[in-house]
């Protein structure tokens, strides 16, 4: 019995089809080209730089790219080449099982994985270097190893082109209308477009807005408890996001889990910037905490305020306690709550890479019109930060095997950018990242007050996540060595967002405590006690230790019902505003 081989030759109808997706390529390319060229100038183009001049041939510019990808292509070629083995390591790039059925994909697997442990490995053996230039290249090297992975590129990754066999090439044609898409946004999609609306699933929690400034808007969310805690709160979301955050869908919403612990809530809602607050400063924003404070507790007649600021909120936050202590006025507000925040940027972690003269220039260059920063931008440094789960992932998913992402409510937030007032954004850069001056006692002046942030005396209570990349742990820890109040600090299990937004029900994670005074983050961690699930429950504990007195919620305590008349429902339009 002999074996006969199969070969099943293209038909002519095959032929033909191959030749219309090559034409409807072809035509949208062509589109996508005219609409953007036009506007190219104008684009955040994924925090790449742009072509040199608005003269320069674009053609040119794009040859010279492509030119040198090729070149690249090859070097990691011949570099693969050269190691044959490797180590079995889990990484889900290489889940499917064609990575593995053949003989040839399996050695490109582990090759790839050898040559990248091989140049992380070289980044921590060369002698010479300072700490900063080694970060700056062990970043480097990383963004190079995990943008050369053999999965990005169809020639190399089985799985693209098994799909692309069975369907005929549509994953293609269908991934190069998302790549258009994506070209003509300016970033790439997270979560299908359509799948959340604000209002209707995301951002549901019944409440009114009762109060507004060019700069932000106040709501004020119902109460669902007969009873809620005399003292209000006062939640600050970082500017550089909308606030929605921490009121996702019902099941995740810490605004809804909070006002059903019976607590008066009240949120800020930041405006996205335009050419009417590109001039806003430091001294805008900690006016806007303390108006907003000031003007809750005229609305509910109470002394004080319970506050909480997430990541660059806290650390205005921090500003903010240090002015009103600074004028004599620390008493209006009752505790304040850190969510992943810093105020000293000694070692605030790989953001540091993004501040040299190059990137301060090139914001000064995108600002330079209008005065306002594209969203975009920031967003796409963020996803920089994490290439291989928020750039490589969905190349490979939206634009090789041509599927959409599937909806993901917190993934949809990270694509829902806010614009930022370009001066503000690099002067926060410069003086607190750059030359680290609000840890420096009347290093900072907000409104003519020196900041001292070691007069703060404010109950706090600071959680980290132990896996932040955005905030790092050990720099949110050096904030309970400068307050001078009674301080509680939390570690949290996971990182900067599913480390603060993980409610109880969920039976994720775990956190930290330690009801000993630790001088070190490392002497904490030594000595913690882990508990698994949310930290949400201890921090709800701690807020109504300090202030336990409850009042009926009637009248003012429901929204509308004291001297501020609505002005619109929930979420309000400034956090739609693009």
């Amino acid at each position: 019995m002999t074996n006969e081989t199969t070969t099943t030759v293209p038909g002519i109808e095959d032929w033909q089809h191959w030749a219309l997706v090559m034409a409807r390529a072809n035509q949208m390319i062509m589109e996508a080209w005219a609409d953007n060229l036009g506007k190219a100038s104008h684009m955040p183009g994924f925090g790449l730089p742009q072509p040199p001049s608005k003269s320069a041939d674009p053609m040119q510019w794009m040859s010279a790219g492509a030119e040198a990808w090729s070149k690249g292509l090859d070097a990691w070629s011949e570099m693969l080449g050269q190691y044959s083995t490797a180590g079995e390591q889990k990484d889900r790039r290489f889940g499917s099982p064609e990575w593995r059925e053949s003989p040839i994909f399996d050695t490109v697997r582990q090759s790839y994985l050898a040559i990248s442990d091989k140049l992380m490995g070289t980044v921590e053996e060369i002698d010479g270097l300072d700490e900063v230039a080694r970060n700056r290249l062990r970043f480097a090297t990383k963004g190079f190893v995990d943008a050369m992975s053999p999965a990005n590129f169809m020639a190399t990754n089985p799985e693209v082109m098994k799909r692309t066999i069975d369907t005929k090439g549509e994953n293609l044609l269908a991934g190069l209308k998302n790549m258009l898409a994506d070209i003509s946004r300016g970033q790439v999609t997270h979560s299908p477009e359509g799948a959340f609306e604000l209002g209707r699933n995301l951002a549901t929690t019944p409440g009114k807005v009762i109060y507004e400034t060019k700069l932000f808007q106040l709501i004020h969310y119902a109460p669902t408890t007969d009873k809620v805690l005399e003292t209000p709160l006062a939640i600050f979301p970082p500017w550089i996001n909308r606030f929605y955050i921490l009121d996702l869908t019902p099941e995740k919403s810490f605004v809804k889990w909070t006002v059903d612990q019976g607590v008066s809530l009240f949120m800020i809602s930041w405006k996205s910037a335009d050419e009417s607050i590109r001039d806003v400063t430091m001294d805008d924003y900690v006016a806007a905490q303390v108006e907003a404070v000031d003007v809750i507790r005229d609305l509910l007649g109470v002394k004080n305020v319970h506050t909480i600021g997430y990541c660059v909120a806290g650390t205005t936050l921090a500003a903010t306690l240090a002015y009103l202590a600074g004028k004599g006025e620390a008493a209006k507000v009752a505790s304040a709550t850190f969510f992943t925040a810093q105020v000293d940027f000694e070692d605030a972690g790989d953001l540091k890479l993004f501040l040299g003269d190059e990137t301060m220039a090139t914001l000064n260059q995108l600002t330079s019109e209008t005065g306002v920063l594209d969203g975009r931008v920031m967003a796409a440094t963020f996803n920089l930060l994490r290439g291989r789960d928020l750039i490589w992932n969905y190349v490979v998913n939206n634009y090789l095997l041509g599927n959409d992402p599937p909806p993901f409510d917190l993934l949809h937030w990270n694509g829902d950018v806010t614009n930022l007032p370009g001066g503000w954004h690099r002067d926060y850069l410069m003086r607190l990242y750059r030359e680290n001056m609000l840890v420096k006692p009347g290093g900072i002046l907000v409104k003519g007050v020196p900041i001292d942030l070691t007069k703060i005396a404010t109950p706090a209570y600071i959680q980290a996540g132990r896996e932040d990349h955005i905030a790092p742990s050990a720099s949110v820890w050096k904030l309970t060595r400068i307050l001078k109040g009674p301080v509680r600090f939390v570690l949290a299990g996971s990182g900067h967002i599913a480390g603060v937004v993980n409610p109880p029900a969920a039976g994720k994670y775990q956190y930290w405590t330690n009801e000993q005074d630790a001088a070190t983050l490392d002497e904490f961690v030594a000595g913690a006690t882990e508990t698994k699930g949310s930290w949400w429950p201890d921090w709800i504990a701690w807020l109504k230790k300090l202030a336990p007195k409850t009042v009926k919620a009637t009248g003012a305590r429901v929204p509308g019902g004291g001297k501020l008349k609505p002005i619109e429902n929930a979420p309000g339009r400034y956090v739609k505003t693009r």
